[in-house]
């Protein structure tokens, strides 16, 4: 692609061309382009335009800088642009924000399934890991175990599962062995349980009754008391209510950006406290909500779960709204200018205007992103360091 100038002075004019000074008048500096604005250079003797048309004297006319004729060697304009900028080479990013809510995640509730009256209850915040007491039916102990699947029988000899083979495994982590973890609840697993009961002060029946041990995935953190201390519990009303341990931001997006949010994409999210810190989208959910109007249509979101790369930056912060920035697209070591110095061509798409000294040329480019107010271009010629023409 060769390079082009303005046309000479020496070249005659038409009474169209004389007419183009007076039409570029009429219209705006720039035309909108992509997410910035592409000037109109009308400098002296040419003037740059495309993708308007000005009605003068009951005539069409449209001015633009044009590449002539010319070869490689173009003659170069005196005049110098108003201000100038620095041709990049960089990683352009172009990225859409959210807002999101830090937090630690869904509350789970707790149903109270051991009958008697609550001794002891935690407090919003306490986080219980395994093999610990949640809380106290009589003076004896619920406790947690980890595991996905939910404690809905009491587990006796006989018994086969993968509620058997949690409870095995936790047993086995909490050091009572002597047993084979294989789903399969014999004599041997009854004698590692009533060890386990000895040691919290149960009944040593070897049996575990439903109730006794609540399965949660992992750690938890006490988000609401329901049930307080001296109140009765065991007919399967809430207790508490519980979260994970981890901290993590909910981002809704519109349905039309549901792109954005791809499991495992990378996102930046900006705390309250001035700090950035990386995640990855865990969890894609669709959420439907209905209309405050009687009869009006539901909304639909698209909602993302992003645990926190570093969750100690947001240490002391227990819950606020953050910036949730997704990435949607991205161009590795590329030419980028201003969006500002790009020109409109009379010939149809656009370039820049070289600055070399006390001269200048116009070069034809491509474009590509635009982001952040910055343009990925390539063109015959460009490279990183070149000074460009900027308007005012």
């Amino acid at each position: 692609m060769s390079d082009a100038a303005p046309m000479s002075d020496a070249a005659p004019m038409s009474d169209a061309a004389s007419m183009s000074d007076t039409a570029s008048d009429l219209v705006s500096d720039t035309v909108a382009v992509g997410r910035g604005a592409v000037r109109r250079r009308r400098r002296g003797r040419a003037a740059a335009g495309v993708g308007a048309v000005v009605l003068v004297a009951g005539a069409a006319v449209a001015a633009g800088v044009g590449f002539g004729g010319g070869g490689a060697d173009t003659p170069a304009v005196a005049d110098l642009p108003p201000g100038t900028a620095e041709v990049t080479r960089q990683t352009m990013l172009d990225t859409d924000e959210v807002s999101g809510d830090l937090g630690y995640g869904a509350t789970t509730t707790l149903a109270g399934r051991v009958t008697g009256v609550v001794t002891e209850a935690p407090l919003p915040g306490d986080v219980i890991r395994r093999g610990r007491p949640i809380y106290r039916v009589d003076n004896r102990p619920v406790v947690l175990m980890y595991g996905q699947v939910a404690a809905y029988r009491t587990l006796a000899p006989g018994a086969t599962g993968a509620d058997v083979r949690q409870l095995e495994r936790n047993l086995k982590a909490l050091g009572y062995g002597g047993f084979t973890v294989d789903g399969k609840y014999t004599a041997l697993t009854a004698n590692a349980v009533r060890r386990w009961q000895k040691q919290l002060r149960l009944p040593q029946t070897g049996l575990v009754e439903q109730g006794r041990v609540v399965f949660a995935p992992g750690r938890i953190r006490i988000d609401t008391v329901t049930a307080g201390v001296n109140q009765s519990t065991g007919g399967g009303q809430e207790v508490l209510r519980y979260t994970g341990t981890s901290r993590q931001v909910t981002a809704r997006l519109e349905v039309s950006r549901q792109a954005l949010a791809r499991t495992g994409t990378k996102v930046r999210v900006q705390l309250p406290n001035g700090q950035d810190v990386t995640g990855r989208v865990a969890r894609i959910h669709t959420v439907v909500e209905p209309s405050a109007d009687p009869g009006g249509r539901p909304e639909t979101w698209i909602e993302a779960v992003v645990p926190l790369g570093r969750p100690k930056a947001a240490a002391g912060i227990e819950a606020a709204v953050v910036t949730v920035v997704f990435t949607a697209a991205e161009r590795a070591d590329v030419l980028t200018v201003p969006v500002a110095a790009l020109v409109a061509l009379a010939e149809g798409g656009y370039g820049v205007e070289v600055v070399e000294g006390s001269t200048t040329r116009y070069v034809k480019v491509a474009t590509g992103l635009f982001a952040n107010g910055r343009v990925e271009v390539t063109g015959d010629g460009l490279r990183a360091g070149l000074t460009v023409g900027m308007p005012r």
